[in-house]
C-alpha cells in the first residue's frame, strides 16, 4: 500500500482551501499526531487493506480539525488520492461522498463503516 505523508496532506490541503478562507494549521492541534494514529494502526495490523487506510485518512483529518478551515474537504481529497495512487478507482458522487464525510465529521460514522461504504463504491 502507498500511504500519504504528512507534507503531502499539507499539499492535499493548500489545494482545497480558497483564498478568503482562514488559513494554515489550528493552534494546539497536530498533523502528525493524526498521521500518527493511521502508522500504529498499521504497525499493529489493525488497517489490511487500502480501503481502510483511504477511510483512517477520511475520519482522522474529519474529526481532528487539525486545520483552521477545510478539514472535511481536506479529508475527502486526502482519502480519494490514497485511492487514486493504490490504484482503486472511485465510483462515488460528489453530493454522496460529502454527504459521508459530513456524516465522518459529526462521528456518525467511523472508519470502519466509511471502509464498508469505499468497497462497496469502488468495487
Amino acid at each position: 500500500m502507498k500511504y500519504l505523508t504528512a507534507e503531502q496532506v499539507l499539499l492535499i490541503h493548500e489545494q482545497v482551501i480558497s483564498n478568503h478562507e482562514l488559513q494554515g494549521l489550528a493552534a494546539n492541534k497536530s498533523l502528525e499526531a493524526v498521521l500518527a494514529r493511521i502508522d500504529n494502526r498499521l504497525y499493529y495490523g489493525i488497517i489490511t487493506d487500502v480501503y481502510e487506510l483511504a477511510a483512517c485518512y477520511a475520519t482522522y483529518i474529519a474529526v481532528g480539525h487539525v486545520f483552521n478551515d477545510a478539514n472535511k474537504r481536506t479529508a475527502y481529497a486526502s482519502m480519494k488520492i490514497c485511492l487514486d495512487i493504490n490504484g482503486i478507482p472511485n465510483k462515488f458522487g460528489v453530493e454522496e461522498v460529502g454527504q459521508v464525510i459530513i456524516k465522518v465529521a459529526q462521528g456518525a460514522m467511523d472508519e470502519i463503516e466509511l471502509a464498508t461504504w469505499l468497497r462497496k463504491k469502488c468495487s
